[in-house]
């Protein structure tokens, strides 16, 4: 017994170091920033919260189930049956662009968007695992991107949606730090890049439905339906959100991640109908519905915001739910069809004309199903 009580202790030490002095963790919301966001409709009791009661706290065996499937379960087809080849882009052609706004997909649910001028990055998670510690994850599934982030141009802007590995990765904001002038995060994301050495007056955080210029553009912080956390200690500390993306010509949504509800209806009321909507597409699980849409909602998520096309994202870069990698999308092209709603499916590195009406993007995934 007297062994046992060791080993527990060993182990709490051991995260409570490792947590504590490895700096992909992030940093810790303070006692005056609690105070500043009690001003939220959000923040209650020390933490953030959906508007629904979700999602729900899972007790130590839940967790200690959910672990244990997500490690055991062989999944058929879980990944590409080789690495995912992105296009190369010139470095050049990205630092003189001066055409029609643009996307640049880096897979999962990273992007580069060139709009009015500006380079803006977009949930630009360029790290090889989606966790603190390279043993503690797997492999991306592209080794490459279209265009490594020490060639990128000065970026104008990043934007995060919340802090979760899989979308803010420390070595990725390292390398960003230098090149970008700001820095746009909702409630408490900014004390992470803080602790990772970007200066406070190169952030700005936002409330769902508040907004800030960017010159031309209008940057709209806007509700989703998910949680937040990068330790155990820490969930829900920080805010989650969606964004939406104005300039003079055209109207982006970029969902980040989320559940199934009715804020999609609420912003397609507001702020719709949008040229593309972003919309999360993977990693659910019927273990998880309420923080991560079913393909088939993701398709009705795209009417509810009154998107004219939508392209699905949170997929093709990382395993981590139990379903076949191509299943995200093959599913919401399915549903999409029904509800007579356009997909675009480029492939990593294509250049996407945010208006472009004429573009037939190939279903590329089954070349390496």
């Amino acid at each position: 017994m007297i062994t046992i009580f060791i080993i527990i202790g060993l182990l709490v030490l051991a995260y409570v170091l490792f947590t504590n002095f490895y700096p992909a963790f992030g940093g810790d919301v303070t006692k005056k920033q609690q105070q500043v966001y009690q001003e939220s409709k959000q923040y209650k009791n020390g933490k953030f919260h959906n508007t629904l009661p979700v999602p729900k706290d899972l007790s130590f065996s839940e967790t200690l189930k959910l672990a244990i499937a997500f490690f055991t379960t062989k999944v058929p087809n879980g990944r590409p049956k080789e690495d995912l080849k992105p296009i190369k882009i010139n470095t050049t052609s990205i630092a003189n662009y001066k055409g029609d706004a643009r996307l640049i997909w880096f897979a999962h649910s990273a992007f580069l968007l060139q709009i009015e001028g500006k380079n803006i990055l977009l949930d630009p998670m360029l790290g090889k695992v989606a966790a603190p510690h390279p043993l503690l994850g797997t492999n991306r599934f592209n080794k490459e991107f279209p265009i490594a982030i020490d060639e990128l141009p000065p970026i104008d802007a990043v934007i995060f949606s919340h802090d979760h590995y899989d979308h803010l990765d420390y070595d990725s904001v390292v390398q960003l730090k230098g090149k970008t002038k700001h820095f746009y995060v909702p409630l408490g994301v900014g004390t992470h890049l803080e602790a990772w050495g970007v200066s406070a007056s190169k952030i700005t955080e936002l409330d769902w439905w508040q907004d800030v210029q960017l010159e031309s553009l209008k940057l709209i912080c806007t509700p989703a339906q998910h949680f937040s956390g990068r330790k155990f200690n820490n969930g829900q500390s920080t805010l989650w959100s969606s964004w939406v993306i104005k300039s003079e010509n055209e109207n982006i949504y970029f969902s980040g991640d989320s559940g199934y509800a009715t804020h999609f209806i609420e912003i397609g009321n507001k702020y719709g109908p949008f040229d593309l909507a972003l919309m999360e597409c993977g990693q659910y699980n019927k273990m998880w519905p309420d923080i991560h849409m079913m393909p088939e909602q993701t398709a009705q998520a795209g009417v509810d915001v009154k998107a004219k096309k939508i392209m699905p994202i949170h997929w093709a870069g990382f395993k981590l739910a139990l379903h076949e990698w191509v299943d995200p999308v093959e599913r919401l092209k399915a549903k999409a069809k029904e509800l007579n709603l356009q997909v675009i499916t480029p492939k990593i590195g294509e250049k996407i004309i945010i208006k472009d009406s004429i573009n037939n993007y190939t279903n590329w995934w089954r070349d390496f199903y």
